[in-house]
């Protein structure tokens, strides 16, 4: 008689085994009991192999990361110089642009595939009876960030519920933390808009020297929290006769040995800054912003620009009423009565340069293409050139020393503030919140176009009330601006 010995053996291990499966259901975590399940079928147990995904996922985001160098290289190498790109830098540097988004778009396939195959290994634990439902394993995390500003141009417009446009790193992690950073979020409602994500809202407000006159050689202050808050900023109250005027107040007195010490008083005024909301819009075809590879360039270079514009106009010419004020109309201007109406003489320019505060960190002209014809013309008592001396060499980049800047926002030719010498680091810049972005379909909707808007909230002022006197009385100013002449 043949025994069921084995039969009782087999039983009793597929028995265990189930067991053991069973009690990974209830507890959720099966790779403890991976000693028991040794010797199983591999068929069974094994997960999917996914090397053959891996090792072109590896070699495409190396080659991206060289192509990104290369890229970075040729930015690096114009900045050093504090130049644009020439046309052959821009032309290799687009080219690379479109070999790095070729590449993104294989490697977002891949890594959508990867995904795939990650699902396929996923395991749903048993409920028990005393045990609620189990969470899902995710394999990797939700996307949270934006590829470019295009994308999110994109998904505001047409994706409002798109999970990105309501994540911000670090927030809504407690219900105490997320109401306390709420301003902080993307998905700004009270204000109409999304504020762009932090990496792009970097690109769009910092601008280059050649870009922006103000910005790039001001004192920026960060927007801070609350952003939108009025800011007071101390200066010393340097008005009045030299030389105390000159430290604010400070009077230096000498004395005999046991003497009386005079009392002195430091001085100080108040300049509030309160950032003021500025608007921009653009309209942009609906087919040309859902592909967003392609619009993400144009929406760039036209935002920056306007936002570079707007400001630099203001910190130039503002007046101060629900805006910046601008250099030109501020107090602290020194301004030079010109010799002739509507001209600019040597004569004008010297007496500008003898006004400037010396102990600046580095001035700049600037002046509207309207007086290049002039300037390139200005002779000596001889009657020759003396800084324009042929038709050959190209425009010079100083005047008197300083670097000079052609500047189309500044007023007319004969106007005050035609010419201006300043040194902005003497300027005050307060950030506030955004900028943010809005869309709308509506203003356009038979045509097909989307009306983006761009806001941010900003003010800036001079850090002076008044030109300063030196100790000998002598009125000097980081802001010398070119007036009308004299009555």
């Amino acid at each position: 008689m043949k025994s069921n010995r084995p039969a009782v053996l087999l039983a009793a291990a597929a028995f265990v085994c189930l067991g053991v499966l069973v009690v990974c259901g209830i507890h959720g975590d099966p790779a403890a009991f991976a000693p028991y399940l040794h010797g199983l079928p591999t068929a069974v147990l094994a997960a999917p192999a996914m090397a053959a995904l891996e090792a072109p996922l590896r070699a495409l985001q190396e080659k991206r990361a060289g192509i990104v160098a290369r890229m970075r290289e040729i930015l690096q190498a114009a900045e050093a110089e504090d130049r644009d790109l020439t046309a052959e830098e821009a032309e290799s540097y687009d080219g690379l642009k479109a070999d790095k988004d070729a590449l993104d778009r294989r490697i977002a396939r891949l890594e959508e595939q990867a995904g795939h195959e990650a699902a396929l290994e996923e395991t749903r634990p048993a409920v028990s009876r005393r045990a609620g439902p189990q969470p899902v394993r995710r394999h990797g995390e939700a996307s949270t960030q934006f590829e470019s500003l295009g994308e999110f141009m994109h998904a505001v417009r047409f994706r409002p519920n798109d999970q990105r446009l309501d994540f911000h790193e670090g927030i809504g992690a407690s219900e105490a933390e997320g109401a306390l950073s709420a301003e902080m979020r993307m998905d700004d409602g009270p204000s109409g808009g999304f504020a762009i994500p932090p990496q792009f809202r970097t690109e769009l407000m910092s601008v280059r020297p050649q870009d922006s006159i103000v910005r790039s050689r001001a004192n920026v202050l960060p927007a801070g929290s609350p952003p939108d808050a009025p800011v007071v900023i101390p200066a010393l109250d340097q008005t009045g006769d030299a030389p105390q005027g000159m430290f604010g107040g400070v009077k230096v007195t000498w004395i005999e040995e046991g003497g009386e010490k005079p009392e002195t008083d430091l001085k100080l005024r108040e300049i509030m800054l309160t950032p003021h909301e500025v608007a921009g819009t653009i309209t942009i075809g609906d087919k040309l912003l859902r592909n967003w590879q392609t619009s993400d360039t144009l929406l760039r270079t036209q935002l920056r620009g306007a936002v570079s514009a707007a400001e630099d106009y203001a910190f130039l010419r503002g007046n101060g009423v629900g805006r910046p004020l601008g250099a030109i109309h501020a107090p602290a201007a020194y301004k030079v009565p010109r010799a002739q109406a509507t001209k600019v003489t040597y004569v004008d320019l010297v007496t500008m340069l003898s006004r400037l505060l010396m102990r600046g960190s580095n001035p700049v002209w600037s002046a509207p293409q309207a007086v290049l014809p002039q300037i390139m013309l200005l002779k000596d008592d001889q009657g020759r050139l003396i800084w324009q001396p042929n038709a050959q060499d190209g425009i010079p980049g100083t005047l008197l020393g300083y670097p000079l800047i052609w500047n189309n926002r500044a007023p007319l030719l004969g106007t005050l503030g035609d010419v201006v010498l300043a040194d902005w680091s003497s300027y005050l810049i307060k950030d506030g919140s955004g900028p943010y972005v809005a869309a709308s379909e509506h203003v356009h909707f038979t045509r097909n176009k989307t009306v983006i808007k761009v806001f941010w909230n900003v003010d800036g002022a001079p850090w002076l009330t008044e030109p300063i006197k030196e100790e000998n009385g002598y009125a000097v100013s980081p802001f010398v601006v070119l007036d009308v002449p004299a009555a």
